[in-house]
């Protein structure tokens, strides 16, 4: 993997959607009026002919899909998450779930990744894909992750739901890392904290980590980008004989990452302390800034390793985390 602060990339959803589109040519690409944040301006620009808007009605898009499912083709659709699950949900379940249409669902700026308040931030959307029967549900970490999930996901039977960050996607991995539907990784070996996390909490989880081995903390890390199938094994594996594990998620604590390892613990009898980071049955308010938001809700670095702290039995005063200074072009973690 790289080091902190990470290089960043521009677009990489989009440049990888019109590569498979090259080769399949039923994909079909619709856009709920936010063409270029969702990235899909360049589909737009290369298959024209292959692109709906279908403007700010959510719910008539979904249904505009699963009818475009029905007649043979694959329908991508594309906006904020919070606009592609909670407002469109009842047409999601009738439309697209319940048939088991092969639609795939992106959403972008997810949680509080953006500062616009309660309306625009989806921190409920993988507890209620994850409940539909029949639906996938991914998470991807950085612009790697992403440029594979695309055609991976292409062949998979039945709906998806793909959760995306905006904006400047960083590039945490090499470019030998092998990212599969429903399988976990453990990127940092560990043995007595388990640290869990998906998506764009990634690199908080791994800089943390950084700083408890640092401080005599063995802290392993394992990174679960699909919610759903879940990888239950790379979860065990994870905390076998951990003294704690962690789950690091920007989301809800209820119903998302959490609650899935909280399952896979007790059907287990895993016998493993859990704590859960993530927005604690809270609405987050609207700011100025983002990484504001990830510092007053508990979604940090240094609440991290507090956490892990504590959970590791150490009664001294957790290390502080370092901020990596960044240039333009460059991408570190709250």
């Amino acid at each position: 993997m790289r080091e902190v602060p990470y290089p960043t990339v521009l677009k990489p959803y989009g440049r990888a959607l019109v590569e498979l589109a090259r080769t399949r040519e039923e994909i079909v690409c619709l856009s709920g009026d936010l063409t270029r944040q969702c990235e899909v301006d360049l589909f737009q620009d290369v298959f024209p002919q292959r692109f709906v808007h279908a403007g700010m009605a959510e719910a008539n898009m979904m249904s505009m899909a699963g009818a475009l499912a029905r007649e043979g083709l694959q329908p991508w659709v594309h906006t904020f998450g919070v606009f592609a699950t909670r407002r469109p949900y009842d047409q999601i379940v009738n439309a697209i779930a319940y048939p088991n249409l092969p639609v795939r669902i992106v959403g972008f700026m997810p949680g509080i990744s953006t500062p616009g308040g309660p309306s625009h931030q989806a921190i409920e959307d993988v507890a209620i894909m994850r409940a539909l029967p029949n639906m996938t549900v991914i998470d991807v970490a950085d612009a790697v992750e992403i440029e594979q999930v695309v055609p991976q996901i292409s062949d998979l039977p039945g709906p998806v739901y793909l959760r995306l960050k905006r904006g400047e996607i960083p590039v945490v991995f090499d470019d030998d890392h092998e990212f599969r539907v429903g399988a976990g990784q453990q990127v940092v070996a560990g043995t007595e904290i388990a640290l869990l996390t998906s998506g764009m909490m990634l690199p908080a989880t791994l800089q943390a980590a950084a700083e408890l081995r640092a401080h005599g903390i063995d802290a392993g890390v394992t990174n679960l980008p699909t919610i759903k199938p879940f990888d239950r094994a790379a979860v065990l594996a994870a905390v076998q004989g951990a003294r704690g594990a962690v789950t690091v998620e920007n989301h809800s604590v209820i119903g998302g990452l959490g609650s899935s390892v909280a399952e896979v613990l007790a059907e287990n009898g895993a016998g493993v302390p859990l704590r859960r980071i993530g927005l604690r049955d809270t609405f987050a308010e609207g700011s100025k800034s983002g990484p504001y938001l990830f510092e007053k809700y508990g979604l940090s670095v240094r609440e991290i390793i507090r956490t892990a702290w504590e959970l590791a039995g150490r009664t001294d005063p957790a290390p502080e985390a370092r901020a990596p200074e960044t240039e333009s072009g460059e991408y570190a973690p709250v």
